[in-house]
């Protein structure tokens, strides 16, 4: 990743340029067709409906297992923490070995875990699963990136922005209604259908990836970026011990375990000075320095994401257990969330400016934090409904927004790479909203715990608000 930052392209989805050196916007090339889309769009809805679809579940998994909503917490974490990492490392893989192969393995990869999972007689091996399905899931988003870049250069046409605006439509719609396909799944067949449900999925995206994704072109050795095909092992060992360490403190934050904070903080040191001395760095520190409004956008997607699976993942599981709604009861209630962030989403694609959306995102997080406030385990369905319709509403601008920003202030070489970190950048806020979750609520979902994570939303929600709206990189389009 280095190299110029681009101005700002309204929509944040600029194509490669065409031989006059511009970047026109026309209609979608056959080259990018239903055959070459469809594994590149079903690969890209495992991760976030993993990542959503087992909230509903996650009461049963406790009750199965007797663990309370501070260990059910853990098989949130595992998936964050190991995506956090897969997303740029399986960037790196798929620019040395091709994308095809690695958008394949992570099929396979998934379809293992959804088999750990949906088999597992310990609640360990529910984690296995889920660090599984990080890891294989993790590979398909950087993979279509790679892969689209691959068809604009044989083609010589730009990628449609249609295109990549349904890669983030998958994404986003999947996760929205992830809780809600869990809780029918959990109410129908049971928790393991959960875990097993990726199968057939996994099946369905390596069958049609087999069949009509080409095959990875082969780069003349002289024209082969070495930083490209830099692995960095030893950046990447210490990056994932870094993000694990920080989970184990994470974890429980109700009895923190501070002697942890000291491998933390060693790690990251050696983490920083590596990265600093290594000629093609997993982290490029140097280029993030240089370029504060992609470093500011990372911060401010990270911390839209925490806000938004703090609030998802917890008034689900208050849903159940403090309102007394069965798991497929409570998917419903969050359907017109779901509904809501999908419809916003389309909105946001076609929006032309950043910070507008952005700005809004933040008025509504604010907005949701407030509105789950009044709630309590006796409020009629209606209000929830509503609470649940503006929650919905920022969960559509952030995704759409943020890729924005990333796709016109990244690097002119490293579009790819720069998607990765944000996407790592919103496991980082997963990751500690699951943390958060923990500590409020303890061993039981309770009015008094959704309204303390309320407030935490609309603490939150005000500093986004501010970051928004200061950004002037979010108008000029500068790195700056």
């Amino acid at each position: 990743m280095s190299g110029p930052s681009r101005s700002l392209d309204p929509a944040g989805l600029a194509g490669v340029p065409d031989a006059a050196g511009q970047a026109p916007d026309n209609a979608p090339h056959r080259a990018f067709g239903a055959r070459f889309m469809t594994p590149l769009l079903l690969g890209s809805l495992l991760n976030p409906v993993n990542s959503t679809m087992i909230a509903t579940a996650l009461v049963t998994i406790g009750r199965t297992f007797h663990v309370g909503p501070a260990g059910t917490a853990s098989l949130l974490s595992a998936m964050y923490v190991a995506s956090a990492v897969g997303q740029p490392l399986m960037g790196r893989l798929a620019d040395r070995i091709g994308p095809r192969r690695v958008f394949l393995a992570g099929a396979v990869a998934v379809c293992a875990a959804g088999l750990i999972g949906a088999l597992a007689p310990t609640f360990t091996l529910l984690i296995v699963s889920r660090v599984v399905l990080g890891l294989g899931t993790a590979a398909a988003y950087p993979a279509a990136m790679a892969m689209l870049r691959a068809e604009s250069r044989r083609t010589g046409r730009p990628t449609p922005r249609t295109v990549l605006g349904r890669l983030s439509l998958a994404a986003l719609a999947s996760a929205a209604l992830g809780p809600t396909l869990g809780g029918l799944l959990a109410a129908t067949a049971g928790w393991r259908a959960v875990f097993g449900i990726n199968v057939p999925l996994a099946v369905l995206t390596l069958g049609c990836g087999l069949a009509w994704l080409p095959r990875d072109e082969k780069i003349p050795r002289a024209d082969r970026d070495p930083a490209a095909s830099a692995l960095d092992p030893l950046g990447i060992a210490l990056f994932a011990g870094t993000l694990t360490t920080t989970m184990f403190f994470l974890r429980d934050l109700a009895h923190p375990q501070w002697p942890l904070l000291a491998p933390v903080a060693v790690l990251t040191a050696v983490l920083a000075w590596w990265q600093l001395r290594h000629p093609a760095p997993f982290l490029d520190l140097r280029m993030l320095a240089h370029n504060g409004g992609l470093l500011r956008t990372y911060l401010r997607h990270g911390l839209t994401y925490l806000v938004i699976y703090c609030v998802l993942y917890s008034f689900s599981q208050w849903l159940e257990e403090a309102h007394g709604y069965s798991s497929f009861h409570a998917g419903l209630i969050m359907l017109p969330m779901s509904g809501m962030a999908a419809f916003c989403a389309l909105a946001g694609a076609r929006t032309k400016g950043i910070r507008a959306p952005l700005t809004l995102t933040a008025v509504c997080l604010t907005a949701g934090g407030a509105a789950l406030l009044v709630l309590h385990g006796t409020s009629p369905p209606a209000l929830l409904l509503c609470a649940g319709v503006l929650i919905g509403i920022p969960q559509g601008l952030a995704s759409t927004g943020n890729q924005a920003a990333v796709y016109a202030q990244a690097p002119a070489d490293g579009v790819g790479a720069a998607a990765g970190l944000q996407r790592t950048a919103q496991y980082l806020g997963a990751l500690t909203a699951s943390s958060l979750i923990g500590l409020l609520y303890g061993q039981r979902a309770t009015d008094s715990g959704l309204h303390h994570i309320a407030l935490t939303g609309i603490a939150l929600g005000a500093v986004l608000f501010l970051l928004t709206v200061t950004d002037r990189a979010l108008r000029t389009g500068t790195g700056t």
